[in-house]
């Protein structure tokens, strides 16, 4: 059995050509948060639940996949039960099932996939395998339904990359970090202070009350030629002056501070790696009005507003989906899963998860494959 089937092969659709009502149940449990959504083919999430496991694994400042995989499992069943219940859906008017199959922490993965693909032979549904960064991607056309193409910024806790989106499977990758993600940036920070985990929203926090200018940190490639971006530089430098400051001082204006510096500091480089991709967008589509924020990281207020301003300047609307559709969610996930749908498409119950899957990877119609 091939890993990936085809159902026809008729031209990839824009939101506003879709006429037949379909609902997809989503499952998500590439990291820390399981989640369950059913969501419509008119953008309508029917049901969604969460369980978040912040609790169980903030004693150990950062994710413990062993602890996330167990949580997955012993929370997946009621979630998808409770879902169910407020869709008031039958699975027999499910048109799908999907699940994340990647990338993320292996074990959550395949906890998710599985039950994905054990609803899916039971209630004789199609099993959608989504790749987690393309549900991101696309969440943007659930939230405000943006067409095609796109520039996409996706930042969160493993992933910075700026993207154009062609279409559903046509993914140009323009840059990457080469090193760390921002949002690891933000979390090392908040560890080096005392923060806690998860450490974006505590340093945004401090940062609201600091003096962005008391602190000379670098700024990683701004300004070099390309889209790339870098990170370690910019953790060392902060690692550096906390090493500086007292012991305990995570509470006095000098900790508020570093995280002005440091937020202000990543605001410059996102403006700038942004500001490079759009002249690059636009050579290539002839012109950039719109640019989507993806992941967790775009609930950061401060770094929504710098890149509001770059939008403005390069002429582009700036697009963010709501916060419960930027950290990792069920419902992107089904959206995605609808996308793939209605393109006919629908995976072999013998799809193999995997840990890594680069979105540039994608394509509408891939060939089919191992796993």
């Amino acid at each position: 059995m091939t890993n990936r089937a085809l159902l026809s092969t008729r031209a990839v659709p824009n939101v506003e050509d879709l006429t037949i009502s379909q609902l997809v149940l989503g499952i998500e449990t590439s990291c820390d948060e399981t989640a369950v959504a059913c969501v419509s083919s008119e953008g309508d999430i029917r049901g969604q639940a969460i369980y978040s496991q912040l609790s169980a694994h903030a004693p150990y400042g950062g994710i413990v996949p062993e602890i996330a995989a167990r949580a997955h499992l012993e929370r997946l069943q009621p979630l998808i039960d409770e879902t169910l219940r407020q869709a008031q859906v039958a699975p027999e008017r499910l048109d799908a099932v999907a699940a994340t199959a990647g990338p993320g922490l292996i074990g959550g993965v395949i906890v998710g996939a599985t039950m994905a693909k054990a609803l899916a032979y039971a209630w004789e549904k199609p099993f959608i395998a989504i790749n987690h960064l393309e549900a991101h991607a696309l969440s943007a056309r659930l939230s405000d339904r943006v067409p095609f193409p796109f520039l996409l910024l996706l930042v969160s806790g493993g992933h910075c990359q700026l993207l154009a989106v062609a279409d559903v499977g046509d993914y140009r990758l323009y840059g990457q970090t080469i090193d760390d993600a921002l949002g690891e940036a933000f979390d090392k920070t908040a560890r080096l202070l005392g923060l806690g985990y998860p450490g974006g929203p505590a340093v945004e926090a401090l940062a609201a009350k600091g003096n962005a200018d008391r602190y000379a940190l670098p700024r990683p490639l701004l300004g070099k030629p390309g889209c790339d971006f870098s990170f370690a530089g910019l953790k060392t430098a902060v690692r550096q002056v906390v090493q500086a400051l007292p012991p305990g001082t995570a509470d006095d204006q000098a900790a508020s501070d570093l995280c002005a510096s440091f937020q202000r500091v990543c605001g410059d480089v996102l403006a700038d790696r942004c500001r490079s991709a759009a002249q690059r967008f636009r050579a290539e589509f002839g012109r950039c009005d719109r640019i989507v924020v993806a992941g967790g990281v775009a609930a950061n207020r401060y770094l929504r507003a710098r890149l509001n301003a770059l939008a403005d300047a390069e002429g582009a609307s700036l697009v963010v989906p709501p916060p419960a559709l930027c950290t990792d969610n069920a419902a992107m996930v089904a959206w995605a899963g609808l996308e793939r749908l209605r393109l006919g498409q629908r995976d072999s119950l013998e799809f193999a998860p995997r840990p890594r899957w680069p979105l540039e990877s994608l394509t509408a119609f891939p060939e089919p494959s191992g796993g």
